[in-house]
């Protein structure tokens, strides 16, 4: 039972850390600044 619930957890946080890195790399400073507002021209 216990070997279930540590693949899970270990597969959960695999998906996890994929996620963040996908996201955040390359990037210097993590997230992207919005670019600026062109609606209000």
């Amino acid at each position: 039972m216990w070997v279930i619930v540590l693949e899970a957890l270990g597969a959960g946080l695999l998906l996890v850390f994929i996620v963040w890195w996908t996201m955040f790399s390359g990037r210097p400073r993590g997230e992207r600044k919005s670019p600026p507002d062109v609606a209000g021209k």
